[in-house]
């Protein structure tokens, strides 16, 4: 694909003129950590009127943050716990998202909780549950009901009927969290944020504070993983987003910091579907714990697991253990024919971030932890995707309350929602895709669909990469919908520096298990030709 031609210097994504930019200036904020957390405050903080500066040692979303559940919901299982309260807000942030900020990334999904003779859960229970949890959304998704095992195996043919009683109905969404996230960098640029991926803090820069009292964190010397350049940010303020390596950073700080959290690995398996999935499966495995089979990209995704981590956070991985527990969880309702092995085409683990103390992780509260270390900076821990947007709110509301960093005069009120790039109907977009083309030039149907539903209103300007060169149309592996203009698209406009980012948390390569070494050895040679450093 070498013949494929770059988008030009006006589109490109320079790493070059990047460094300079962020070396060059001293920003009021310096986020470390381009997750959740790390993205979700460089947005807010960049549309609030700081300058704001955002880079990470990997990808964007590279490690946690695009190992999730895919889930936009309002948490049914904390219900049990009395959670309310918790519930109502996770339901109204969940609906924002998929009406306002992302209808074009946020899709809804029907989930259904089967009543198994001598399950752990009985159809009255589980009914009012559904129900109560429908209500806090104002029945925004339909009723929380119980229907018929007949119903459910219309719907869910893989689902196992012997002894299935009866199933508990509600709604929810569900998201590609990797798309999500490069759309949320991309807001923040559009904001004005300078973001740089594939840089690593090397060590944190400091200064005196005003009456020599003591010293401040004023910036981070970082090192660029791919060309070894290095460079150094100033900053105003820092924020310390880096997740499962949060306390790392804090021992750069200060060293004898005390650890603020422990790790929790959530893994999962993506299988090939032999049937039609019109609905996601909430399996519950005894009274507190659930596993979920969810249709997502053409394949089911089962998990997950949670089990405490001390490893180190970059070998994390599901096992051959872990892919045994989520089939075998999963045996407790989806068919044996379903689960088999060979039908796996991916596997994945992440690790939540939680509070530290003692006990079970996953009885650990699933809060945002927010601490200022002893030079000033400031850490962020935790935290969830469907309320990614009401964490940056309120992390913002705490940087403007640090003493010595001077930010709240600058923080101007911003819209209580603002729409993620790309923001509009997947129909409409996958129809103009469809009938706005030259004469002879055609879009398969699955392409369309595939390129609305993950970009959004700016599929158009993929479109235009095929129009200007029909080359760029081909898939990328006769099996998937996936095009090479997406790879274009990544390298030029979504920051993908390496196989791994295209093929991963661009595309859905990864997940179709259709990442062959000739399709990485391509990619490869396309992001060499093309890459502007």
């Amino acid at each position: 694909m070498n013949s494929i031609p770059t988008l030009g210097a006006n589109h490109t994504v320079n790493r070059a003129q990047t460094r300079q930019l962020l070396s060059s200036a001293t920003y009021d904020l310096l986020v470390i950590g381009g997750g959740i957390l790390g993205t979700a405050v460089a947005w807010t903080a960049a549309q609030s009127g700081l300058r704001v500066a955002m880079v990470d040692a990997g990808d964007f979303a590279g490690a946690t943050s695009s190992a999730s559940s895919k889930l936009v919901h309002g948490g049914l299982r904390y219900l049990q716990t009395g959670a309310v309260k918790l519930v109502a807000e996770n339901h109204k942030e969940r609906r924002a998202l998929a009406t306002d900020v992302a209808p074009h990334l946020v899709n809804p999904l029907t989930f259904f909780v089967p009543v198994y003779k001598g399950g752990p859960h009985s159809a009255p229970k589980l009914g009012a549950g559904v129900f109560l949890y429908s209500a806090l959304s104002a029945f925004r998704d339909g009723m929380g009901r119980v229907s018929t095992a007949a119903h459910a195996a219309q719907q869910v043919p893989a689902l196992r009927t012997e002894g299935l009683r009866s199933v508990a109905v509600y709604g929810d969404h569900q998201m590609n969290d990797s798309r999500v996230a490069v759309m949320t960098v991309r807001a923040a640029v559009d904001s004005g944020a300078v973001v740089l991926n594939h840089a690593e803090v090397t060590g944190l820069r400091f200064s005196t504070s005003k009456g020599g009292t003591g010293t401040r964190v004023t910036g981070a010397e970082l090192r660029d993983r791919l060309d070894g350049t290095e460079f150094g940010v100033n900053a105003r303020l820092v924020l310390n987003a880096t997740g499962p390596w949060v306390d790392h950073l804090r021992h750069m700080e200060d060293p004898t910091a005390a650890p603020s959290i422990r790790l929790s690995k959530g893994a999962h398996v993506v299988l090939k579907r032999k049937t039609p999935w019109r609905a996601a499966l909430t399996i519950p495995i005894d009274k507190y714990r659930v596993s979920f089979a969810i249709p997502w990209e053409d394949h089911v995704l089962f998990g997950t697991t949670d089990e405490e981590y001390t490893g180190d956070p970059a070998d994390v991985r599901a096992t051959e253990a872990d892919i045994d527990q989520i089939l075998g969880e999963a045996g407790h309702a989806v068919r044996d024919e379903h689960l088999d092995r060979d039908l796996v085409t991916y596997s994945f683990a992440g690790l939540r971030v939680l509070p530290g103390g003692p006990g079970e992780t996953a009885a650990a509260k699933r809060e945002t932890v927010v601490t200022e270390g002893r030079g000033g900076m400031l850490s962020v821990a935790g935290g969830k995707w469907t309320t990614y947007r009401h964490i940056g709110r309120v992390v913002l509301e705490k940087l403007a309350q640090v003493s010595g960093a001077g930010l709240a005069e600058d923080i101007s009120v911003i819209p209580r929602t603002v729409p993620l790039p790309g923001v509009g109907s997947p129909n409409a977009v996958a129809h103009r895709l469809l009938v706005d083309r030259e004469p002879g030039a055609r879009m398969d149907p699955l392409v369309a669909r595939h390129l609305a539903t993950h970009y959004g209103t700016l599929s158009f300007e993929i479109a235009q990469l095929i129009d200007e060169n029909p080359e760029l149309g081909r898939p990328i592996h006769q099996d998937g919908p996936d095009v090479w203009a997406q790879v274009a698209y990544a390298a030029s406009r979504e920051w993908a520096q390496t196989a791994d980012d295209v093929l991963r948390r661009r595309t859905t390569m990864v997940v179709r298990g259709l990442d062959t070494p000739e399709v990485r050895t391509e990619v490869e040679s396309y992001l060499a030709a093309h890459r502007v450093v």
